[in-house]
């Protein structure tokens, strides 16, 4: 069995956000390996996370974000269960960060959810996909799997929780949510956002 560090510990911490106790308890269950220790996590956190997710969020607070040089403002909603929890530096850093994500990801979010995505979009990116299928002369059940595999793709890409937190892109956003919700203890989620850029309306 290998023997677990307090810098072996230190650095998941750092990597997971988990409690210091969860990650000796992960390391020595994993023979230190850091990867599968943070797998193990994941899913423990996922697990816990999942617990709370039906827990009713009626406090939070606004983040709000402006970036480069004021050309590009923004203003999220994130909502938790209790204002203790709104009026930690854990939950204010938090409402930071995700109001600094959608200033600065590439392409900008559309929306917060896959959900939240309308029919009408969807059809109008399709189209598109499915015109430029056309031209690539393959069969057509080749030609489905190509637009679906693009259409996921796109969604991806504008939904909020799907795209890779800018400060760290080996996580999504909706990891990151997950994270905030086993080390604050109750539900959160992310409710809306409006980005402004100057010029564009």
């Amino acid at each position: 069995m290998a023997t677990v560090s307090a810098q072996m510990v230190k650095e998941l911490r750092v990597r997971t956000g988990a409690g210091m106790m969860e990650c000796k308890q992960a390391l020595s269950e994993t023979d230190g390996d850091a990867e599968k220790a943070i797998d193990l996590l994941r899913k423990k956190g996922i697990a816990k996370a999942a617990k709370k997710s039906g827990r009713e969020t009626a406090e939070g607070g606004i983040g709000t974000y402006v970036h480069a040089g004021g050309k590009i403002g923004v203003m999220v909603e994130v909502n938790c269960e209790t204002d203790f929890v709104a009026n930690t530096d854990e939950f204010k850093s938090f409402l930071r960060d995700i109001a600094m994500h959608i200033a600065g990801a590439s392409p900008a979010p559309q929306v917060v959810s896959r959900e939240e995505l309308s029919a009408d979009i969807l059809e109008r990116e399709r189209a598109i996909f499915m015109a430029q299928a056309a031209e690539s002369g393959k069969p057509e059940n080749v030609m489905e799997k190509m637009v679906e595999g693009r259409i996921n793709k796109f969604m991806a890409e504008v939904t909020l929780l799907d795209q890779p937190f800018v400060k760290n892109p080996d996580i999504k956003v909706s990891e990151l949510l997950t994270q905030q919700v086993t080390k604050l203890g109750e539900n959160m989620t992310i409710r809306r956002f409006v980005r402004y850029q100057l010029g564009e309306g």
